[in-house]
């Protein structure tokens, strides 16, 4: 098992964090499956943007299982140390910095995966960070800047002197974006190359799919994204697969809908009934794909603008997947 400072992780795998997806409901969920992980939604390093209904739902820890995480993101070394003080004084048990998001809204401002072409720049933030705090710090990267520039293992090596205490490596560059296919060879030699913990993440979307990651790269363990989203049974699914080679069947439709009308339930509380509503329609989407009647059932629920009204489209649906199996 994975260890971070003084937190044992429950199992070797984690959730990713991704804007806008998770947030405290999603991340209670999926650790109720099995993610041993979960990270915030990304949190940008400037205060001065906190004041915002947004920001204060991604500075909530409530309720959270330990080890509670918060992602920071920016450029300026002392910006995000004081950033990453704050919320360790709000409640952060570890820190996590981004240099792996690829939006060129972060790009552009000399953040997320940009940082990846300042070396310099990159070990002044992580020291700066690991200093401010007294929490762990962990680090997300890419395996480069492009296909020519895969310097990920001299960014691991760089985070472990600097006193990172573990790493997850998206297998793209941050040319590749979220298009073609990860790759796992430049993950296998970031492994090789440190000591911290790693964790491979990049379209790992089956268990099979996990182990064979896992089998290729030497990680310690693995960080899933979007094969959580509308499915968040997949860690349940994989630590299965990983402990006893059983392939778990997937859940029956009662499950299903038990899942999903707790799931809605935490996000009308959470965030509010309008903003919980907006909210839902996504989730809602990505658990009925691949369903039948999917696209009728969408423009049902995209129509539906109260919390009842969604959750009766929901439950009506159901009913008539229910009927038919």
């Amino acid at each position: 098992m994975i260890k971070i400072g003084p937190y044992q992780l429950s199992s070797n795998l984690a959730l990713a964090p991704m804007a806008g997806v998770t947030d405290l409901p999603f991340r209670q969920l999926c650790r109720s499956f099995g993610a041993g992980m979960a990270a915030g939604e990304m949190l940008t390093s400037d205060i001065k943007l906190w004041d915002s209904k947004k920001s204060r739902g991604r500075l909530s820890h409530a309720d959270e299982p330990e080890p509670r995480i918060v992602q920071i993101v920016g450029g300026d070394a002392a910006m995000m140390a004081e950033a990453a003080r704050i919320n360790v004084e709000l409640g952060a048990q570890i820190i996590d910095i981004n240099m792996g998001c690829p939006a060129k809204k972060v790009c552009n401002k000399a953040a997320g995966s940009a940082l990846l072409r300042d070396e310099t720049l990159v070990a002044n933030i992580l020291t700066t960070v690991v200093q401010a705090v007294s929490v762990p710090v962990t680090l997300k990267i890419r395996t480069g800047w492009d296909h020519n520039n895969r310097n990920g293992p001299r960014i691991a090596q760089l985070a472990q002197e600097c006193g990172i205490q573990a790493l997850a490596v998206h297998g793209r560059t941050r040319a590749c974006m979220f298009n073609g296919t990860a790759e796992y060879a430049t993950i296998r030699d970031i492994k090789k190359s440190v000591t911290i913990p790693v964790l491979a993440n990049g379209d790992i979307d089956s268990p099979q799919k996990a182990r064979q990651v896992l089998e290729q790269t030497g990680a310690d363990g693995l960080m899933i994204g979007r094969a959580a989203q509308g499915q968040p049974w997949i860690f349940r699914a994989i630590s299965e697969f990983l402990n006893s080679g059983k392939l778990l069947p997937p859940p029956v439709t009662e499950e299903v809908r038990a899942i999903m009308r707790a799931h809605l339930r935490k996000l009308y509380t959470f965030h509010g009934e309008g903003t919980g509503v907006r909210i839902a329609r996504k989730h809602i989407g990505w658990y009925a794909e691949g369903r039948p009647q999917e696209q009728t059932f969408r423009q049902v629920v995209m129509r539906a603008d109260t919390a009842d009204a969604q959750l009766a489209a929901v439950e009506a649906y159901f009913d008539v997947l229910a009927s038919a199996a």
